[in-house]
């Protein structure tokens, strides 16, 4: 990615494997899922309350090679687009080796929990997001 990056690491484990003995392709979204977590983690400012959380629109995954057990990844996320209710979040995972296995995006749209229709980004999100924009 020609962005900025934020970059964070995760085991394989076994429970992740499908009978073909590499990571099932469902797997992925959660990785990515938590690689989000823990990016949203250090915004530093409240992502979610009882007043407004993140929400999937979409999600793009291009797998590019099977990830194999035991493996460690490392995976990218990156600000595409910043809107006034959403982002998009480019990502990337990557063996230890360098590897492309997958890479896409995922459009997250903030809502107001009580409506559920969207709402402003909040600021401390906007603002790591504007870090993560090329």
């Amino acid at each position: 990615m020609t962005a900025k990056t934020f970059n964070t690491s995760l085991d394989v484990r076994w429970r992740d494997l499908d009978a073909f003995n590499h990571v099932n392709n469902g797997t992925y979204l959660s990785y990515l899922e938590e690689a989000r977590i823990r990016w949203f983690a250090r915004v530093g400012e409240p992502w979610v309350t009882e007043e407004f959380a993140p929400v999937i629109a979409s999600s793009t995954l291009n797998y590019r090679e099977p990830v194999n057990y035991p493996a460690m990844l490392d995976i990218e996320l990156s600000s595409e687009k910043i809107g006034t209710t959403s982002v998009v979040v480019g990502h990337r995972i990557k063996g230890a080796d360098g590897r492309l296995h997958c890479d896409g995006n995922v459009a997250i749209v903030w809502i107001d929990l009580k409506t559920g229709r969207p709402r402003p980004l909040p600021e401390g999100v906007r603002r790591a997001a504007e870090l993560l924009a090329g």
